[in-house]
């Protein structure tokens, strides 16, 4: 049998003591703590393991949740959009001006338009609300104010429109029935147009 530095060690001291104790005894006792301190370890060593199991799991879960709620088909209208305006003859449909324009649709509802149809120094940016209707169906209503060079308020042109967003989410077509008042909030114009978006991303 091969005994080891620590047998030796034991051994020693009880001769050195006058002792009893035998090289045997220490050594058995000494085996059956350490055997005990394993077990210990190994227990907690198997709870790590299994806690680390549980994190890369929950980890793992977590991109895939994300790129799931992230992908486009399940934004619906949220988010940035490139829009071509087309103002149209409310009669016959014909195509009258075109220009480009971007739309952003918040969470929680809001909506900022911002167009090329307006110079900028004599209007402010669209703003206003959005909702769901059903399934890839929503609506959306802006103001602007428009002024005179003199710096004078004279309109508020409200767009009102119907939106249907593509089944894979990076496009939509809608309808936009538009309004102009007057400073007194009478109507005085009305006119149509459609749009034609991308998803800006």
């Amino acid at each position: 049998m091969v005994i080891n530095a620590g047998q030796c060690h034991y051994a020693a001291g009880d001769r050195r003591s006058g002792g009893t104790t035998s090289a045997t005894f220490e050594t058995r006792r000494r085996y059956r703590l350490t055997s005990r301190n394993l077990n210990r370890f190994a227990a907690s060593g198997r709870a790590a393991v299994l806690v680390l199991a549980g994190m890369l799991l929950l980890g793992s879960g977590i991109p895939a949740r994300g790129q799931s709620e992230g992908h486009n088909s399940q934004k619906g209208l949220e988010g940035a959009w490139r829009l071509q305006l087309t103002v149209r003859d409310c009669n016959t449909g014909q195509a009258l001006r075109t220009f480009p324009a971007v739309f952003t649709f918040a969470k929680g509802g809001t909506a900022t338009l911002i167009t090329a149809g307006q110079l900028p120094s004599l209007a402010t940016t669209g703003l206003g609300a959005w909702r769901h209707a059903q399934g890839h169906n929503y609506s959306a209503v802006t103001d602007a104010f428009v002024f005179s060079p003199a710096g004078v308020w004279i309109q508020t042109h409200r767009l009102t429109r119907a939106i249907e967003v593509s089944v894979d989410g990076d496009a939509f077509t809608d309808t936009v029935a538009l309004e102009i008042f007057d400073p007194n909030g009478n109507v005085i114009v009305t006119g149509c147009a459609t749009s034609v978006a991308s998803r800006l991303e």
